[in-house]
């Protein structure tokens, strides 16, 4: 792996400074993209950190604490129920759209998303996998069955026709920060299937990958010679784990972040900058170099 070369943010440096060292990198390769919540910031969803590393709010929903308290299935669910609306309004912005463009020039092997929001598919993107899940669907944590979430907030406005708790501000996750004890006498459905607990279709803190996305991820990475980092501060081992490895193995890492991420000691390239300016610039170069 050659010596790590880092770039600042515009408007420090120039957008041609930053783009040319990535046109560079991915000339002649496929790479595995590992796309985080940076990626989905410019349309209009929250990330769980700043640039400095560190989480903007509260701290989110932990598996644990979901399923082992009603109180905390309340809390979650009224938030959710005000904030997914907005969370379901966003579109892709042209980070995305830039790399379902790289996608289609076949210099992308796959993305493999930690984001929930689904924006890389709206955006044309074929080869996803969501690491972490879609917050769209809904499932019973005991026989399994989902459904929409849309038809989990037809159940929600339903059970509690009065709720109208003001939004503070929206999260990453999709819920909204409510205003202290909002969700007090909050009624949640159970499964109608089997009376089981109802949970997004998500990963929460705390709670284990799904195999078959870990597995489908790994066949992404054997198809590439490369990775790229788009929007990720590499805090969590689940996405880090394909850096780590892309490391040992002396395959080349490049990240495109505003801010640290846990991997730039060991990256070939890191560029500082915002994903949703700089990616359209580099496929719009690799586009007319042919």
């Amino acid at each position: 792996m050659s010596v790590p070369v880092s770039l600042p943010p515009a408007p420090h440096a120039s957008v041609a400074r930053l783009v040319e060292p990535l046109v560079d990198y991915l000339r002649g390769r496929r790479v595995l993209v590992l796309s985080g919540a940076g990626c989905s910031t410019e349309s209009g969803i929250p990330d769980y950190r700043g640039p400095d590393g560190r989480l903007r709010h509260r701290e989110p929903m932990r598996f644990q604490v979901f399923m082992g308290s009603p109180e905390a299935r309340a809390r979650y669910w009224a938030r959710s129920f005000r904030g997914w609306p907005r969370f379901a309004q966003a579109r892709p912005n042209p980070a995305h759209q830039a790399l379902a463009g790289l996608e289609e020039a076949g210099m992308v092997a796959g993305v493999v998303t930690q984001n929930v929001d689904g924006l890389h598919q709206a955006a044309g993107s074929r080869r996803v996998v969501d690491l972490h899940g879609r917050l769209a669907r809904v499932r019973c944590t005991r026989c399994r069955v989902s459904l929409g979430r849309w038809e989990m907030q037809d159940e929600l406005a339903e059970l509690n026709p009065d709720f109208s708790a003001a939004v503070q501000h929206l999260s990453a996750d999709g819920d909204a920060q409510l205003e202290p004890g909002a969700e007090e006498g909050f009624t949640v459905p159970a499964c109608l299937v089997c009376d089981g607990v109802l949970k997004p279709d998500v990963v929460f803190f705390g709670e284990s990958v799904p195999e078959e996305h870990v597995e489908a991820a790994w066949a992404f990475y054997r198809e590439a010679d490369a990775v790229l980092v788009v929007g990720s501060s590499l805090a969590v081992f689940s996405g880090r784990r394909f850096v780590l490895r892309a490391a040992r193995e002396g395959r080349p890492v490049a990240i495109l972040n505003v801010g640290p991420t846990r991997s730039d000691e060991g990256a070939t390239l890191k560029v500082e900058g915002r994903v949703g300016q700089v990616l359209p610039e580099v496929l719009e170069r690799l586009e007319a170099d042919g």
